[in-house]
């Protein structure tokens, strides 16, 4: 199954490839939309409709692709695929995803350069922003001043200002204009006041053409230097101007062109008016200037052109060093990236002239924003531009070349996928031919365990038949023990041999339970008999208790359950040579709520004295006992947790842990020493399993073992007043009911011994009252309204005090002394030289079961019949004429198993036929005949039983149907108008299916 694993891990890999492809790509867009990447479309490339947009696609692409990816496992999964369609496909998705990964990239860069763009027109808007703001400022304030003069030096006479006063003002007010370099007043003379106001000035109106023709520096300028201005109508000389700018004073503003017409223009509109860009006197710096009209005070705010005109008092200009005031502007601001920024006038589209600025730029990137300085005829912008090249863009080449990179290997994972399909289909042929070699070996192993287990059965169950009934011939003592002795190696191999196949089923996990109805104590009756002889020959004590609680009837398997407890016990009487071997079954729910039940660690309150390990113990792992509600207390489980506590040899702490493990012994010298194959736990474990339990153990070395397991059953009552009400109707229906309202003394020292007594007696309807010695009981027999009809003496209490018993026997002597039985657990009653039989006691031997108590009591007692056989007697005269004037047949191709048949039935008195083929079988069993009944034996050669048995159903069948039709006479057929033998079935076949 290797190739197998190998392809169906290749197809995972794909899978999760494919997977994680889909999962960057997505986390790509996420990042994308986190980090702002979609913008307005109007803006960008992608704007929020995009971005979910993008998000729905994706969607839809991944259901389709997973949708694809489904089908295509089931095409390789189930034929081979052609190696030119697959070249083809190969060759486009390697395609398709180079596109997909320069689109990708394209995109991502796009959105790049978008953010950029964004980012330089931010940066941009923001320094035009402040310009004009900053200018707007200065505006406002140079307003103001003309107002100022208005009031204060045309206002008044004589003038409140003069050129120093003037100065001074505007010097310490130059915060309020943070972009202007200088303010001046001209004041208007018309040429009829020239010569006087030359006069009080003191100084000639000078002309301004000459300095714009033959413009000077800062160094080689003098105003006295300068012509007088030429004659005309009106004068505009400046009186008043900030020491910055004082050299232009007494010059003739009307003498300028650029000057004159922004003087007009502003006296005209009565707004401020900017002069085009130019060099600045002195500073020879480019510059402007924004001109303002002085208006006498009662000019209405409506007024029109002419009034204004002949109104004006005076122009009061503000110049602009741009240059200066642009630099400084941007050293106050900080960004992350530096911009070129060049500021225009662009009143003539065709020429602007630059106010700031250079050209130099390495990038291509460039915006625009306008700029407003309130004069309506005059157009500025700024243009801003980085001053480095844009940077690589990292993630947009990392991210495509990472997408191609996946969907390469993914296109080579498949490749190399679709390579080894056509190897693994013919792989998989293969494993398939291999499975069904291997389902064909295991049936054959199963066939041959059968076969082998059905071979040495047959010869067994001969071999120990033949010894049974050597047994009823007359054998002197030492052959009967060498009988007895081939018997009990008979039984042991046929033991092994179904451990054996119940390890076998339970690894090929074809063992099952049944489901009937069966009696929980007489199986543990069963078992009991079957190890009293050996607990009676080493002189340990066996006992059994189940509680009242317990139902007598349960639904469940009695044979696996029977052997859970033999393997224990068995082990439990293998290892013990003294104490005892106490059997206690109790209901779980018992347990939980009294965990304290019948026996405690100390050697006061034990069967036989001896220290016992806890039992608590060996359930301490159980789920049942650490998880609620695992108890059904109103449905029809029974839920029964059973113990086997012993005072053996105990399981050493290091062997513990393979306890339950196949085949494993706890040491070599014990395996010689008692013998076993080491898996009758290991069975016990799997069945306890099957049966929804859970099996443990405590044990300590060289004071005993403890096994502790549950199982799950059904209650075999029909109603729950049945199962309320069991202990009165369900008490025992092996036993006499002749025994019911007797009353009888129990005589025991020890609790849980005394406990078990009281248990088996009560099992008969007897009601049992316990004392523990002399002293009590003979108040209990002499009182007269409660009539004691028998005592049981536990042999513990007889040996004790020899004395004392013969006391206690001669003062119940008179009247009508009640029957006295001694419980023993041992064949030797005999102590000094007083024995029980001297005062006429009855000994029953222990271990106690219903079925012998019953018959002991009924024998001593004279009451009822004389009980049933013990174990090993031979069969009453009753039973000896059970089969008498029945004729048998016997079918079976063994003859060693045709005598040992023959031999038991003819023990009952029957008329045996043997046969050794079915053909045989057919011929006797053809009607008319005397036969009453057949055993036939499944497994014959030529014809096995199962076609004889069909054979011979055809055969009556065919007569019975004549006789009923009056074909032919019953006279014929020994006036038997119905034939039907019954037939049963033999077979040393253990197979669940036979």
């Amino acid at each position: 199954m290797s190739l197998l694993h190998v392809f169906g891990f290749g197809l995972k890999v794909g899978h999760l490839v494919w997977m994680l492809c889909c999962w960057i790509a997505s986390m790509i867009l996420m990042n994308w939309s986190i980090n702002g990447e979609f913008k307005d479309p109007k803006a960008g490339l992608l704007g929020d409709s995009g971005s979910k947009m993008w998000f729905k696609c994706w969607d839809e692409i991944s259901k389709y692709s997973f949708k694809i990816h489904h089908q295509y496992y089931q095409c390789i999964g189930s034929k081979r695929v052609g190696k030119s369609w697959w070249r083809k496909l190969l060759f486009s998705w390697v395609i398709g995803w180079t596109l997909a990964s320069i689109w990708i990239f394209c995109c991502m860069s796009s959105q790049a350069t978008e953010k950029r763009k964004e980012m330089l027109a931010s940066m941009c808007d923001e320094r035009a922003r402040m310009l004009q703001d900053q200018f707007n400022v200065s505006m406002n304030h140079i307003q103001a001043l003309s107002i100022l003069i208005s009031t204060f030096h045309h206002g008044k006479y004589p003038s409140a200002i003069d050129q120093r006063t003037f100065a001074r003002y505007t010097e310490r007010t130059a915060f309020e204009r943070p972009l202007t370099s200088g303010v001046a007043y001209a004041v208007r003379v018309l040429h009829s006041e020239r010569e006087q106001f030359e006069r009080q000035q003191g100084w000639t109106i000078k002309r301004m053409d000459t300095l714009e023709q033959n413009p000077v520096h800062k160094d080689d300028y003098h105003p006295d230097f300068l012509e007088p201005s030429p004659i005309q109508e009106e004068y505009a000389p400046v009186i008043f101007a900030q020491d910055s700018v004082s050299h232009v004073v007494s010059i003739d503003v009307l003498s300028g062109k650029e000057d004159r017409e922004n003087v007009l223009q502003a006296r005209k509109s009565g707004k401020g008016v900017l002069t085009a860009p130019f060099r600045l006197l002195k500073t020879n710096r480019l510059g402007v200037i924004l001109t303002f009209a002085v208006y006498k005070r009662d000019l209405p705010s409506n007024a029109a052109h002419n009034e204004r005109i002949q109104a004006t008092d005076g122009y009061l200009g503000g110049v602009f060093d741009i240059e200066s005031l642009v630099e400084k502007l941007l050293h106050q601001l900080a960004s992350k990236q530096t911009i070129l920024v060049n500021v225009l006038d662009t009143t003539n589209q065709s020429y602007p002239i630059s106010m700031y600025g250079s050209n130099a730029s390495n990038d291509g990137l460039e915006h625009v924003s306008h700029l407003n300085f309130g004069d309506p005829f005059r157009k500025h912008e700024m243009r801003c531009r980085f001053k480095q090249k844009p940077p690589w863009p990292w993630l947009a080449i990392t991210t495509s070349i990472g997408i191609l990179v996946i969907a390469l290997l993914v296109g080579h994972i498949f490749h190399a996928t679709v390579n080894r399909i056509a190897k693994v289909e013919d792989d998989c042929h293969k494993m398939m031919e291999l499975k069904k070699q291997a389902e064909a070996a295991d049936v054959a192993k199963s066939q041959f365990l059968a076969t082998v287990s059905h071979e040495i059965r047959t010869p067994m169950n001969g071999v120990l038949g033949m010894l049974d009934m050597l047994m009823d011939t007359d054998l002197d003592v030492t052959q009967l023990d060498y009988v007895r002795t081939a018997q009990a190696s008979g039984k042991a191999l046929v033991a092994l041999i179904n451990e054996v196949l119940d390890q076998a089923k339970i690894e090929s996990g074809k063992l099952e339970l049944e489901e009937v109805q069966f009696d929980l104590r007489a199986i543990l009756d069963d078992v009991l008999s079957l190890f009293s002889g050996k607990s009676q020959d080493k002189g340990v004590e066996l006992a059994v208790y189940i509680s009242d609680r317990v139902p007598d009837m349960l639904i469940g398997d009695p044979g696996r359950f029977r052997q859970i407890i033999t393997n224990l016990m068995g082990n439990s009487i293998k290892f013990t040579e003294k104490g005892h071997i106490l059997v206690t079954v109790h209901l779980v729910e018992e347990v939980i709520d009294s965990i304290e039940v019948e026996t405690e660690s100390s050697s006061k309150n034990t069967l036989s004295g001896f220290p016992v390990a806890d039992r608590r113990q060996s359930w301490k792992g159980f789920r049942t006992f650490s998880q609620e509600g695992s108890m059904h207390p109103f449905s029809d489980s029974i839920n029964l947790i059973v113990s086997v506590e012993d005072t053996g040899v105990g399981i050493p702490p290091e062997a513990q842990s393979r306890v339950f493990t196949p085949f494993m012994q706890v040491g070599p010298s014990i395996s010689r020493t008692h013998g076993g194959t080491g898996i009758g736990l290991s069975i016990s474990k799997c069945l306890v399993g099957l049966m929804k339990g859970e099996i443990g153990f405590v044990s300590i070395p060289k004071i005993g073992s403890t096994f502790t397991f549950t199982a799950v059953f059904t209650s075999g009552c029909s109603s729950s007043n049945e199962y309320k009400s069991q202990q009165i109707n369900c008490q025992s229906n092996t036993v006499s009911s002749e025994f019911h309202g007797m009353r009888a003394l129990v005589m025991d020292p020890r609790p849980v011994r005394a406990k078990v007594s009281k248990y088996h007696i009560q099992r008969l309807g007897i009601h049992v009252e316990v004392v523990s010695d002399w002293k009590q009981g003979l108040p209990s027999i002499s009182r007269a309204n409660n009539a004691i009809h028998m005592v049981l003496i536990e042999q513990e209490v007889w040996d004790r005090d020899l004395k004392s018993s013969g006391l206690f026997m001669e003062k119940i002597g008179p009247g009508s002394p009640p029957k006295v039985f001694l419980l023993s657990n041992s064949i030797n009653f005999s102590r000094g030289n007083t024995t029980p039989g001297a005062y006429g006691l009855t000994v029953i031997s222990k271990p106690l079961r219903a079925s012998m108590l019953a018959a002991s009591l009924q024998r001593a007692m004279g009451i009822g019949n004389k009980g049933n056989p013990c174990n090993g007697e031979l069969p009453s005269l009753s039973l000896r004429n059970l089969l008498l004037g029945r004729k048998i047949l016997i079918v079976d191709d063994n003859n060693v198993n045709l005598k040992v048949a023959a031999g038991a039935l003819k023990k009952y008195g029957a008329d045996v036929v043997s046969a050794t083929r079915g053909i045989k079988a057919i011929e006797l069993l053809t009607p008319p005949h005397h036969f009453d009944a057949c055993f036939m034996d499944i497994q014959m050669p030529e014809m096995d039983g199962f076609e004889a048995t069909r054979r011979i159903r055809d055969v009556e069948q065919n007569i019975n149907t004549h006789i009923k039709f009056g074909e032919i006479s019953v006279d014929d057929y020994n006036n038997v108008s119905n034939w039907h033998v019954p037939i049963l079935a033999m077979t040393a076949d253990v197979i669940q299916a036979t």
